[in-house]
């Protein structure tokens, strides 16, 4: 099945456009190097199923709804609110309620005319979710965000962050998405993701989808990842709408 998943999207990349996609930090797991913009407000939210592990360490969890609110303070600083509302099953255990916020920005470091961009993501991950959800502990996000332009409908993004949850000595992340313009509405993307835990135990993942444009200001998308080293699949479906600075 990965097999005919992964060829689907690599024939797809044999045909396109540019497109004008409304740039977002979901549904791939690459972080965009772009703010959107003084005074406009993006909301980013989907639903999210997803397996990991297998037979009594098996863990089922949806995510229902997963929300990034980001807001342009200037052109190439924003501010940004992440909270989700989870369920999670472990045997015949369930535990439902909100996991703890973030609360971050994104700085844009350098945009220059070789269509080359660098930005800086940061989150703090406030002890404020559900008991059964919360870590207790205050906790941090970090990403360099890089994108590059390769050709009127090729764009390749790629970061690398390190995240603390308060104990241990943190997580090391990496992904990488190819972003190919199908035509003027529609944007298709693969790309290899994953974590080396603790700074010791490499993961890695594999994820591809697609966006739809339905108007300048609301685009849609679909995405599924799946673990390469390690058992793990997920479905996801979502939306985003930009509220551009003076309009309703």
């Amino acid at each position: 099945m990965k097999k005919v998943f992964i060829s689907v999207f690599l024939a797809m990349l044999l045909f396109g456009q540019i497109n004008a996609q409304i740039v977002t930090d979901r549904p791939d797991q690459t972080e965009s190097s772009s703010t959107v913009g003084s005074g406009n407000l993006q909301l980013e939210s989907g639903f999210l199923i997803g397996f990991e592990g297998s037979g009594s360490f098996s863990t089922r969890q949806i995510l229902l709804p997963t929300t990034l609110f980001r807001y342009g303070l200037t052109k190439g600083i924003e501010i940004r609110v992440l909270s989700q509302y989870e369920t999670n099953k472990i045997e015949n255990n369930t535990i439902q309620g909100i996991s703890d916020i973030q609360i971050g920005t994104k700085i844009q470091i350098l945009k220059n005319s070789k269509n080359t961009e660098i930005a800086f993501v940061s989150h703090l991950i406030l002890p404020s979710g559900t008991k059964e959800l919360t870590n207790d502990k205050f906790g941090t996000v970090n990403k360099i965000a890089f994108s590059h332009r390769l050709k009127e409908n090729i764009g390749l993004g790629y970061n690398v962050g390190y995240n603390y949850f308060g104990d241990g000595a943190g997580d090391l992340t990496y992904s990488m998405s190819l972003a190919i313009g199908i035509n003027d509405r529609v944007n298709a993307y693969i790309e290899p993701y994953g974590v080396f835990t603790n700074l010791e135990d490499f993961v890695l993942n594999f994820d591809s989808g697609i966006t739809y444009l339905v108007n300048e200001t609301l685009q849609f998308d679909f995405s599924f990842g799946t673990g390469i080293n390690q058992r793990m699949n997920y479905l996801s479906i979502g939306c985003s709408w930009l509220l551009k600075k003076g309009k309703g």
